[in-house]
């Protein structure tokens, strides 16, 4: 591949990333510009582009199965319901609330993908803000941060944690025993900013309940049957693709959406155009295209040629690799999404050490079944840790992120990208800074 096509690739995906941190134009009319720019510029060809969107169809299929699915049963009122309970529970306290959606986020997004967890939370927050008199956007943000944060307790909790984990043949149960403790640690490093962050918040409280607004549930036996279809879509989300036959996530989701439609166009709960109009659209475009520009660096080479360089940096020298792997990885994540990231880096990570002869050749293989060496195995570990809570710096470091972005702007409020970075810098340092001490302490140090 020629050294000015790999260039042009990185130059466009630079400036739509300070397109979107400057916020001059939409998100998605940066990506999308970019995206054809590479097409334009013959860095790839439009079936190439699409071909690259096709290997992520399943997160784009798991993000639409989704979104329709919550939009069907919009009109029941049960977000609206559901976020006064949860203002009643709290006894009108902010501290109360925020620790409450720390608290419900948390186990769901120990076996749910956080993305998936932030669209079915997500729909809570602007009626529970309303009744507080709070602005949503900080508890959209916050909901974020948990999600992402508690993707670390299980191997199935993040796409990216996963992707990791498979590439080292790391089970369930070795995850659960050797790095849920630093997913526990992530949580807690959002717990311990809250009164800081969002002090605001903490210190509301409301003088009195009795005025709140009392939302009914419109359509209860159509909504009875949208929950049976919740409850099998959730299940079939943990344990479909370890059936006899596998189900992916992203077929489970689909399934439940045309479930949805069924229920919704026969109950006349609503019209089919009016929920395919709703679904957000624009977040799906954005990833398609960032999925385009992540596969331009990738065809010129510009992700590989990194190995290389990560060889002259770290020689042979594990805990500095485990440090500036967190940290580069974090930072790269800040505004990268994390999946492609993530699937940049492990071949990369791979060739590096066998570079430098910490593997055998064999153990590079995308098919390699066997163990690693313990001793380069905290290296993934870092990576994976990196990946994932640098997605919290920015708005456009992980997915569960643009999903937040996007139902703020279905309420009529656009989160920036610099209020987005006044409450993720401080978080993903944090978080970053603690994760390092826990790699190197467990893994390294106390080996």
């Amino acid at each position: 591949m020629e050294s000015w096509q790999a260039s042009f690739a990185t130059a466009i995906f630079l400036g739509v990333i300070v397109l979107v941190m400057t916020e001059w134009t939409h998100m998605t009319i940066a990506a999308l510009c970019g995206a054809l720019l590479l097409i334009i510029g013959n860095v790839m060809t439009l079936p190439e582009a699409i071909d690259y969107i096709g290997r992520s169809h399943g997160t784009l299929a798991l993000f639409f199965g989704v979104m329709v699915l919550v939009r069907s049963f919009e009109p029941t009122g049960i977000f609206e319901y559901l976020g006064n309970q949860i203002v009643l529970l709290a006894k009108g306290e902010g501290k109360r609330l925020l620790l409450g959606i720390t608290a419900i986020t948390t186990p769901i997004c120990a076996v749910l993908p956080n993305a998936t967890t932030v669209m079915l939370i997500a729909p809570l927050i602007p009626p529970i803000a309303e009744e507080v008199g709070v602005d949503f956007i900080p508890l959209l943000i916050l909901l974020v941060f948990v999600a992402n944060s508690s993707g670390l307790l299980t191997l199935v909790g993040d796409p990216a944690t996963f992707i990791v984990g498979d590439a080292i043949n790391l089970s369930f149960t070795d995850y659960l025993l050797r790095l849920s403790f630093g997913g526990l640690l992530a949580v807690v490093s959002v717990v311990v900013t809250l009164p800081i962050l969002f002090r605001r918040i903490w210190r509301k409280k409301l003088d009195s309940l009795e005025n709140l607004p009392h939302p009914q549930i419109n359509h209860p036996r159509v909504l009875a049957i949208g929950a049976l279809i919740v409850a099998f879509v959730l299940i079939f989300f943990v344990i479909g693709e370890n059936l006899p036959t596998p189900i992916s996530p992203a077929t489970v989701a689909l399934l439940g959406a045309a479930l949805a439609l069924l229920l919704a166009h026969h109950s006349r709960l609503d019209r089919l155009e009016n929920i395919l109009r709703d679904v957000d659209w624009s977040t799906l475009i954005f990833f398609m295209c960032i999925f385009v520009l992540i596969g331009g660096l990738e065809k010129t080479g510009v992700i590989q040629s990194l190995s290389g360089f990560l060889a002259i940096v770290l020689g042979k020298n594990i805990v500095l690799g485990c440090i500036l792997l967190t940290f580069a990885v974090g930072i790269i994540s800040s505004v990268v999404p994390n999946i492609p990231l993530v699937v940049a880096m492990v071949p990369l990570l791979k060739q590096y050490l066998v570079t430098v002869g910490l593997i055998a050749p064999e153990m590079a293989m995308k098919d390699y079944a066997g163990q690693f060496p313990p001793e380069v195995l905290p290296l993934f570990y870092a990576m994976m840790f990196g990946a994932t809570l640098g997605g919290n710096g920015t708005l456009v470091g992980a997915s569960s992120n643009i999903v937040a972005a996007g139902i703020a702007q279905q309420h009529g409020r656009g989160m920036s990208f610099r209020t987005f970075l006044k409450y993720g810098i401080p978080i993903a340092l944090l978080q970053l800074t603690v994760s390092v001490f826990y790699v190197v302490i467990k893994f390294l140090v106390l080996k």
